[in-house]
């Protein structure tokens, strides 16, 4: 391990990580919104998986969720990471060697999950699909990743941590004890095990696995991106400081405990999925406290939406941020969740979120971090990112209402009885109805889609147009240190 010292290279940021993590960001976003359309006609022809038991839906499903969070939002917030917390600590990376290792690790985490994952090797839990071996190496890869960042921030010559590093901080450590609990399994051979727990408790396990994924990986660290990109792009400082500290520990504190709700009317005791939706309720007010913060920070600045793209993506992602953290808690509400479970509904939930959220947000910074990597001022083509903007955010429109209303059309067919009480509806006739609902789903993923390949494009002639350049680490006046 090569930790830099004084002088010499230590003189400059390491930039080359998160030039890689930058441009696979943008790769393996194409890829998995990619899948992700496959899926989306498949689910409205059934007929493309062409009898192909590799590309049925049932493994392409979670090679899908794994590229876009993993994949994706992973690459992403690696380079977020590791660019705001050198610029936020005015030091360089703690490790060059580790921060390669763990560029390499990830990717290859990546690869073994577009293999395996196909082939049909699983543990079945949701978005902890990867078999142990794979597991292991996340768990390694994490530890450097921890290492770095927490390495970095104990090296930094500033004496103030600025919020966004209190979440990246937050995401990284959260996401380590959810990963090693919930992976704990019995191998049986290279390529399969079974999960160390059994029956509701192993459910129990996974959603507060599965929930906190959603509430550290696709929130706290995105909320870190948010708390950097925004201030700098809008060229204004947070609107309260004290608030992202406030909303920092509800966040951290009521997340954990909302798992249970996605185990409503299930065996699991009736008073644990109680505690799951307060705990869901709560979670409102800190989520809000971070959209209202990040909005707010353009007070003064509201005209430069008009002309700045990079900046409508970052606060389109907090408005998208806002009406699913209102959603979540509304659908965590037992009498709601029995028309919405199971459902489409569901569905469109998480696409607002992840969609909204964690794609708009993310595609916002990298449209900020990657011109400044290769010494440009702006992206390629600024026109691009606006269309990209308006093509992808019609495209999230149109997912999330054709989900919505077909989970609800569902949940009423479902439990739709004749006076008799016999069902209204057969499941075939559910299906049916929400054929044309389907068709304007993978329409919205088209759209997606397109915006992203518009994105990577933009970025290979940026790339190509620019040049890798150290970036001196400015000195520190050591009264404001």
């Amino acid at each position: 391990m090569s930790v830099t010292t004084s002088g010499g290279p230590s003189a400059a940021y390491n930039d080359k990580v998160v030039r890689q993590f930058a441009i696979m960001t943008v790769v393996w976003g194409v890829v998995g919104m990619l899948v992700g359309v496959i899926i989306a006609a498949q689910l409205t022809w059934p007929a493309l998986n062409l009898g192909i038991e590799w590309l049925s839906y049932g493994r392409l499903r979670p090679l899908h969720t794994n590229a876009v969070i993993f994949a994706f939002g992973g690459c992403g917030l690696f380079a977020a990471s590791y660019y705001v917390v050198q610029r936020t600590c005015q030091v360089r990376i703690f490790s060059d060697t580790l921060a390669a290792f763990t560029f390499w690790g990830w990717q290859l985490v990546i690869v073994l999950a577009a293999v395996t994952l196909p082939l049909g090797m699983t543990q079945g839990k949701e978005y902890a699909e990867l078999e142990w071996p794979i597991d292991l190496l996340i768990a390694v890869v994490w530890v450097a990743y921890a290492i770095v960042f927490f390495g970095t921030i104990g090296r930094r010559k500033v004496r103030h941590i600025y919020v966004a590093n209190w979440f990246f901080g937050a995401f990284i450590l959260a996401v380590a004890v959810l990963h090693i609990v919930n992976s704990a399994a019995l191998p049986v051979d290279i390529f399969k095990s079974y999960s160390a727990y059994a029956g509701v408790q192993d459910a129990m396990v996974q959603w507060w696995y599965g929930h906190n994924a959603v509430g550290f990986f696709l929130t706290a660290g995105f909320l870190g991106m948010m708390y950097y990109f925004i201030p700098k792009q809008a060229e204004r400082p947070v609107y309260s400081y004290r608030l992202s500290i406030v909303h920092f520990w509800a966040l951290i504190f009521t997340y954990m405990w909302a798992g249970p709700h996605h185990l409503h009317y299930t065996a699991l005791p009736d008073w644990t999925q109680s505690v799951g939706m307060v705990f869901s309720l709560i979670l409102l007010a800190p989520s809000w406290g971070g959209m209202i913060n990040g909005i707010m920070t353009l007070s003064g600045a509201w005209h430069k939406l008009r002309d700045d793209p990079i900046l409508r993506f970052l606060i389109v992602s907090l408005s998208f941020y806002g009406m699913s953290t209102f959603e979540g808690p509304m659908m965590s509400i037992k009498t709601v969740n029995a028309l919405s479970h199971y459902t489409d509904w569901t569905v469109g939930h998480v696409h607002s979120g992840a969609l909204g959220w964690v794609g708009l947000v993310t595609m916002g910074s990298m449209y900020y971090l990657i011109p400044r990597l290769y010494g440009q001022k702006k992206m390629y083509s600024v026109p691009a990112i606006e269309l990209h903007f308006w093509v992808a955010t019609i495209g999230i429109v149109l997912y999330i209402a054709a989900m919505w209303i077909a989970g609800v059309m569902q949940g009423l067919m479902w439990r739709a009885v004749n006076p008799d009480g016999s069902l209204t509806y057969t499941f075939v006739e559910s299906v049916k109805a929400t054929f044309p609902f389907y068709v304007i789903r993978l329409l919205g993923g088209l759209l997606y889609l397109g915006g992203m390949l518009v994105m990577l494009w933009n970025t290979v002639m940026t790339v190509r147009n620019g040049r890798a350049e150290e970036v001196r680490i400015p000195a520190i006046n050591p009264a404001h240190a």
